[in-house]
């Protein structure tokens, strides 16, 4: 089993490079594999490896870095390695909305958690707001919940303006880091009654059981488990081939679905050509695993 680690920590960060390469060769040496986002603001990222491994960049982090916790972690069990490689990047902020977060505006961030989440968003005057992308609210999402239906959060301040700041507003997103961002413009804009589920999607239903819950569906994750269930246990969606979006089990049923092709998202977008390509690249895939060897392409999970 490996052990999947995601977390975030906003913290004035300097040398950034310095700390990219001491990371990049401390993943490698433990093989762990996944994404660490460097930023003058702080650390985010998710990593996956083996469970001691994990604690030991962890512990890293948190030491080189110096700091005691972090803002929000979360772990959860995969029985296969979801990431394909390891990767530091340098980037202006942690989550890209044109604004940067500090201590002191940070400080001003309400959090809610299990029944208190649960009682907020039932109140017909809260806006329960899925900040995630379309595809992921698709996905699943809380009862009540709305998206904004941007494609990338930098455009996000643009649907925030529209919003009346009166309202009570409950905000939530995979892990937390994208509702940090938007909350703190929120507050910087004028809204007092500005929430956030703490901990994100991920330890809510990691610690919320299912007959208490008010989730719906399941959460969509960027690894090869595509989507986690209550308990964090893998879901039951696979990532088309061909346009790399979520497809269900009902989605599979379609005529346009075909095994490492299309579906019906991009059947008719896609060009004979392209189909062909993606027609081959499976056909090397069932060979490698009919050899009981993997390909380039493989993907981790099984279906």
């Amino acid at each position: 089993m490996f052990t999947v680690f995601g977390f975030y920590k906003f913290k004035k960060i300097k040398n950034l490079k310095k700390f990219k390469n001491l990371f990049e060769s401390e993943l490698s040496i433990n093989k762990v594999r996944g994404t660490i986002i460097l930023s003058s603001e702080g650390i985010n990222g998710t990593l996956s490896g083996k469970k001691n491994s994990i604690q030991k960049i962890a512990k890293l982090i948190k030491k080189k870095i110096k700091f005691i916790k972090f803002n929000s972690s979360n772990y959860s069990l995969s029985r296969f390695q979801p990431f394909h490689r390891e990767r530091v990047k340098i980037r202006k902020e942690v989550v890209p909305i044109g604004l940067k977060i500090n201590t002191n505006n940070k400080k001003q961030s309400k959090y809610l958690a299990g029944k208190s989440w649960n009682k907020l968003i039932s109140n017909k005057r809260t806006l329960v707001l899925d900040v995630r992308k379309p595809f992921e609210f698709k996905v699943g999402t809380f009862k009540n919940a709305i998206n904004p239906n941007v494609k990338h959060f930098r455009d996000f301040p643009k649907y925030l303006k529209q919003i009346k700041k009166t309202k009570p507003v409950a905000m939530f997103c995979t892990g937390g880091i994208r509702c940090e961002k938007a909350s703190v413009y929120l507050k910087q804009k004028g809204f007092k009654n500005v929430f956030q589920l703490k901990g994100g999607i991920l330890n809510y239903l990691n610690n919320v059981i299912k007959k208490n819950s008010l989730w719906r569906g399941e959460c969509f994750v960027f690894d090869n488990r595509v989507s986690v269930k209550h308990g964090l246990k893998q879901g039951s969606f696979l990532v088309c081939s061909g346009c790399r979006t979520p497809i269900s089990s009902l989605d599979k049923k379609s005529n346009m679905y075909e095994k490492g092709v299309s579906c019906h998202n991009c059947y008719e977008k896609l060009t004979e050509y392209q189909k062909s390509r993606f027609r081959m690249r499976q056909k090397q895939i069932s060979l490698a695993k009919e050899r009981g060897t993997k390909y380039i392409f493989q993907k981790e999970y099984s279906e």
